[in-house]
């Protein structure tokens, strides 16, 4: 982490509410993450991992954002500003960020707890801050022309108040948010419980990240900001696998997931290998009585999701949008279908003049995982991503779960692939031997044919 100081002859405006003397009397750092890891949990200085009055949570390929403390109150300072995302190893991106990355750093506190947060604006344009999710005073909401004047560039605001209840929250901009969402600015809220909470689970593992989506041109760096559905690149956390990290557990540990959607388009979360609840949104926690098992849950444009399960499965587990175009990444929409067609020893005679091209149905997809496609310098294959037996055919929106008995509490490194014990692995069957009969003797089975294909075209009193 690189740090950089901001001194109090800087320009500072406060947005909505004064702040005492005390705490203008130096605005804190404002601290800088570029590695695209996912980052250990953040413990607050002086404090031990067994004195923590919570377990933290842990932002896939993301980092939580450090405070100090000022008479009582946690300060945070956030910096608007463009940055260059890794999105896959070789493929980076132009964005809008905060802190040196898209989406910005997790805020996480305490609930009851009084927040102080700076943001200084090194964008080209004015921006805010909304709170997405909060119960404060209207002022601090973050809508630019109705609570508060925009942050003009290189100026600085102040928002002040009460992180009132538990939960998982978003933090994004309103002003220009068609440029400014599209660009990457977002980030992750998260206000624990300060006491045991009835409806609010203690897990061992308790994972975050941001839904988002980027139309970025073949050979280009910086995302289309006016397209509305056409998005070509869908990520979590402005990655996309295999640049994604896998989230880990020991088995038998209880897990939380919290999923947030800022995109143009809902996501169907599917998880492989176990069941889980949506235990929680971001309007608060779900009573019990109100949850019920599931594999996929929905998550709408600008609505958050908390999904809990026990690991109690051990193995290397999807877990993806069930979107299929979302597991990929920028798509060939012009790769025509052959679906019915006979081009047996066809394709290999085009692919000596044409190496890239492929047809659907035969091998499709899984062509896209194993050639070498010359493609313009920093573009993201369709898919990529290889397993322990061979291209796993996935991109986009999509990781692993990986759950292991030998996982130490507290270890989040990725173990490696699963080691199948004997005969638990899906295998082929062999062939059965084929029984010999005399010469003129017919099959006992004789040979298939295929029915001429008919056609009804319907009549003008159909309709259609």
């Amino acid at each position: 982490m690189q740090r950089r100081h901001f001194f109090t002859g800087a320009a500072t405006a406060l947005a909505a509410a004064s702040v005492g003397r005390a705490a203008l009397a130096a605005i804190p750092e404002a601290v800088q993450q570029t590695s695209a890891e996912t980052a250990a949990p953040w413990t607050p200085p002086g404090v031990t991992g067994a004195g923590r009055p919570y377990n933290p949570v842990v932002t896939l390929n993301g980092w939580t954002l450090p405070w100090r403390m000022n008479d009582g109150v946690k300060e945070f300072h956030l910096v608007a500003e463009p940055v260059v995302r890794e999105m896959a190893p070789g493929f980076t991106v132009n964005m809008w960020g905060y802190n040196g990355q898209s989406p910005g750093p997790t805020i996480e506190v305490l609930e009851g707890d009084r927040v102080r947060l700076y943001v200084t604006n090194r964008l080209p344009e004015h921006t805010t801050v909304h709170w997405h999710g909060q119960r404060l005073p209207a002022g601090m909401d973050g809508v630019g022309g109705l609570t508060q004047p925009q942050i003009a560039p290189g100026k600085t605001f102040v928002y002040e108040f009460v992180a009132r209840r538990p939960g998982t929250f978003m933090y994004h901009p309103h002003a220009d948010e068609m440029t400014q969402m599209a660009m990457g600015m977002m980030g992750l809220w998260i206000t624990h419980p300060r006491q045991k909470h009835p409806l609010i689970a203690e897990v061992q593992r308790d994972y975050c990240f941001l839904l988002s989506a980027f139309d970025v041109e073949p050979g280009s760096r910086t995302p289309q900001v006016n397209t509305m559905l056409d998005h070509n690149i869908w990520s979590w956390n402005s990655r996309v696998f295999p640049g994604i990290s896998p989230m880990v557990a020991r088995l038998g540990e209880r897990v939380r997931l919290r999923i947030g959607n800022l995109t143009m388009t809902n996501h169907p979360i599917h998880m492989h290998g176990m069941e889980f609840e949506v235990t929680g949104t971001d309007g608060g926690p779900i009573p019990r009585t109100a949850r019920w098992p599931e594999v996929t849950t929905d998550i709408g444009v600008g609505q958050m999701r908390q999904i809990e399960f026990t690991a109690d499965e051990p193995g290397d587990w999807s877990i993806h949008c069930h979107k299929s175009h979302h597991t990929m990444g920028a798509m060939g929409h012009s790769v025509p279908t052959m679906i019915g067609v006979d081009h047996r020893g066809l394709v290999q005679k085009i692919q000596r003049h044409t190496p890239d091209y492929m047809v659907m149905g035969e091998r499709g997809m899984a062509d896209m995982g194993e050639m070498q496609m010359e493609l313009p310098d920093n573009t993201f294959p369709m898919m990529t991503g290889t397993g322990p037996f061979g291209p796993i055919e996935m991109g986009g929106m999509f990781s692993t779960i990986k759950v292991r008995a030998e996982q130490k509490p507290g270890d989040y490194s990725d173990p490696g692939w699963y080691a199948m014990p004997p005969g638990t692995q899906a295998r082929e069957v062999p062939a059965p031997a084929q029984a010999a009969r005399a010469p003129g003797t017919p099959a006992s089975h004789p040979a298939s044919t295929t029915a001429d294909a008919t056609a009804r075209k319907p009549g003008p009193a159909h309709n259609h």
